[in-house]
């Protein structure tokens, strides 16, 4: 039976009533062995259960508890999952892991495929890297939403693909969890050549016949760093070959609105960018089903800046200029709502930085690292303040991808640096002190 070691208990928790420290050990619920997360959520759920605890000198006390139905206990445990994560099989001609350069760190070349992570973080998953168990798990538990990594429903391409003889019959899987109630969100990493033109119009047709079930599907454009030696031969998106996907992408949107009353399928904005064409509205992405995958980021940000700047006023002039730094791609677009904030008397400079850390055919700012900043800025920031978005951080820290710190930029760069999340108010907000 496993058993999980407590890492830590929370105060004013009911583990902590108890006398559950640090340390201790939890061998089941209700009874139950604990695999996992999943099966310790689905265990505590309930106004009465019971959990069997071991102490450090081997005694085991078997805990009686009456509480809120969705009441957590307070447990920490070791892993944020209580198991190891599920490696991907997977060698897709795309993997941005396999296209890292040397001596990143550790946690970013680990390659999960973790269906678990899918239900609780969002996660895209390929379904190829789990046993029959584990999809029964997802029907069992209504692990709903799940992403799910489609990229292509034709089996052959999605074989050649995800380099893997074993990723046929994703059409089936799909139509069984939405069979039995599981909401699905489908990517595809779309790939010039392998899975475009007419093997796009098959998975947008055949993904469409299983709406509302699946509820959306989204396009997102290959990302090639400049580590790709030895690795599948691709060549990126320019603007030719995007706008050919927005317009394709658009005459499917126009169908199945009429068909399905929803556009379903959606394009990432870098898209929109490399086509030079506009953003469609805060509207057309339907309540912005995939907005973590790049798509409507800035239609949602365009709204919330145009719906606060419209209460500004009575500003406090104050004697601060500000520098932004965004993504080659995000440039134009960050720059007219500077421009904005400057015609009414606040001074900011925008400033796009190249990625010379994975590559110039990498834009996106969520990609740009500390140490790219501090090269790049270095003799052009003088007393401004720095404005980063926080999309360039590891999620609730403070630290870039190459392990340079938010503290490491203030310090080379004598400036003070704000942290601004991907919101076009608290963006006003940061700079104007409201």
């Amino acid at each position: 039976m496993a058993e999980h070691i407590i890492k830590d208990v929370k105060k004013n928790s009911i583990a902590k009533e108890l006398g559950i420290k640090k340390g201790d050990i939890l061998i089941s619920v209700n009874g139950n062995e604990i695999t996992d997360l999943i099966d310790y959520k689905y265990q505590i759920s309930g106004d009465f259960i019971n959990i069997l605890i071991r102490k450090d000198n081997g005694e085991e006390y078997l805990y009686d508890i009456e509480k809120n139905y969705d009441e957590d206990l307070g447990l920490i445990f070791e892993t944020g999952i209580i198991d190891k994560l599920k490696r991907c099989r997977n060698k897709c001609v795309f993997c941005f892991i396999d296209q890292l350069p040397d001596k990143v760190r550790n946690s970013l070349v680990f390659k999960d495929d973790d269906y678990r992570l899918s239900f609780l973080q969002g996660n895209f998953v390929t379904l190829t890297n789990l046993n029959d168990e584990d999809f029964l798990r997802i029907i069992k538990y209504r692990m709903s939403p799940i992403y799910i990594s489609v990229h292509a429903t034709d089996d052959e391409v999605r074989k050649k693909i995800m380099q893997n003889p074993h990723a046929s019959g994703i059409f089936d899987k799909l139509k069984k969890l939405t069979e039995n109630g599981i909401e699905v969100h489908c990517q595809i990493v779309l790939c010039p050549g392998l899975n475009d033109g007419e093997i796009l119009d098959k998975t947008i047709s055949d993904l469409s016949k299983l709406y509302p079930g699946v509820k959306s599907a989204a396009a997102v454009p290959v990302g090639l760093t400049d580590h790709r030696e030895g690795l599948y031969k691709l060549k990126p998106y320019d603007a030719i070959s995007a706008d050919s996907i927005v317009k394709q992408v658009s005459k499917w949107q126009n169908k199945l609105k009429k068909e399905l009353g929803s556009s379903f399928i959606f394009l990432a904005d870098e898209f929109y960018v490399l086509a030079n064409k506009a953003i469609p509205d805060y509207s057309h992405y339907e309540g912005f089903p995939q907005i973590e995958n790049g798509v409507g980021l800035m239609a949602k940000f365009k709204k919330q800046f145009d719906d606060y700047f419209k209460k500004i006023n009575n500003i406090s002039k104050n004697n601060n200029n500000y520098c932004v730094v965004t993504g080659v791609s995000a440039y134009k677009f960050i720059r007219e709502f500077a421009n904005r904030l400057n015609d009414i008397g606040i001074n900011i400079n925008v400033i796009p930085i190249i990625n010379d850390f994975f590559g110039h055919k990498i834009t996106v700012a969520g990609l740009i690292t500390g140490r790219d900043i501090i090269n790049q800025i270095k003799e052009k920031i003088n007393d401004e303040i720095l404005v980063i978005p926080d999309c360039m951080l590891r999620e609730g820290t403070n630290v870039f991808l190459d392990d340079t710190t938010v503290e490491d930029l203030e310090d080379e760069l004598k400036t003070k640096v704000i942290v601004s999340p991907v919101d076009g108010e608290e963006f006003i907000r940061k700079i104007i002190g409201r």
